[in-house]
């Protein structure tokens, strides 16, 4: 069967130190089991393709042969080709061509492996089966080691265009003397406590403490605050309808949400939390892959 002709794809979500997947087993965007497992201590390709393979092969136990994987991915990467291009994150993919690799590993064609951005995955996952459901413009946000975004126009991301920055992306907008993602992402949290305590523990702990530390909160006020300035700041041209926060940081969504909105008051623009959280990007996976296939097919 031509892999654009099945009701199922084998979806990933790489991240900067594990990888999950599931098989997207329908237009609706339902997930199989999920499952998860950490970047091999052997850090070679090899050791990283088997990692993928081992995946995909559990995921997929018991359910009907998947036609393909779409891998959501970090950028910068050659999605058409498969290559990443950096070598600071994951250096042993390196100039790896893991559209071959990967598809030898499952006796595919390369055309069967596609791969496309996890920020824009996160925000189609929303889009197809989450908070931006059939909304006009949307705005896709995650929150934590860094600052992802992407932008959608009727259910279609978009990286160019009126109110649109460069390739969708805000995290290095310039902001209060530096980038949007030096006041916005874990390490910023980290360091807005540390200047008022001299501690520098986990973000979890220090959203934990809120409720008997003064300061835990402090942050947290001060983090929504710049979340709503930076978002009033660069989105205001764009417009979107609906903004959909996600990532690790939107877990403590309740202790910042309240400031942020503070600074949105004046705009037509509502603050959605995620609901799909860690599942965001891999349904978005299967909604590219299940967009594309019913786009060559028209």
């Amino acid at each position: 069967m031509a892999p654009d002709l099945v009701s199922s794809v084998l979806v990933y979500d790489v991240g900067g130190g594990h990888v999950s997947a599931a098989v997207c087993l329908d237009r609706s965007y339902r997930l199989g089991p999920v499952v998860r497992g950490s970047h091999p201590a052997e850090q070679t390709s090899d050791a990283f393709i088997r990692l993928l393979h081992s995946l995909g092969v559990e995921a997929s136990a018991g359910l009907s042969a998947p036609g393909g994987a779409e891998l959501a991915i970090p950028g910068p990467f050659d999605f058409a080709a498969g290559i990443r291009h950096i070598k600071h994150k994951l250096p042993y993919l390196y100039g790896v061509n893991l559209k071959e690799k990967l598809a030898e590993r499952f006796g595919w064609q390369p055309s069967q492996v596609r791969f496309l951005l996890d920020s824009a995955a996160f925000l189609l996952g929303e889009i197809g089966a989450g908070e931006a459901r059939g909304v006009p413009r949307a705005v896709g946000i995650t929150l934590g080691t860094g600052i992802g975004s992407a932008f959608a126009i009727d259910g279609r991301v978009v990286t160019e265009g009126q109110g649109v920055p460069p390739g969708g992306e805000i995290w290095n907008l310039s902001y209060e003397g530096g980038i949007v993602e030096d006041f916005l992402s874990t390490r910023a949290i980290q360091r807005s406590y540390k200047l008022r305590t001299g501690a520098l523990p986990n973000v979890a702990k220090i959203a934990a403490d809120v409720a008997n530390d003064l300061d835990a909160a402090a942050v947290f006020a001060e983090f929504g605050h710049h979340l709503g300035v930076a978002l009033r700041m660069k989105l205001s041209e764009f417009a979107p309808d609906v903004v959909v926060i996600g990532g690790g940081i939107s877990r403590s969504a309740h202790l910042f949400l309240p400031a942020a909105m503070k600074e949105l008051a004046e705009l037509k623009m509502q603050l959605r939390v995620s609901r799909l959280l860690d599942h965001a990007a891999l349904a978005g996976a299967g909604v590219a892959w299940f967009d594309e296939a019913k786009s060559r097919a028209a």
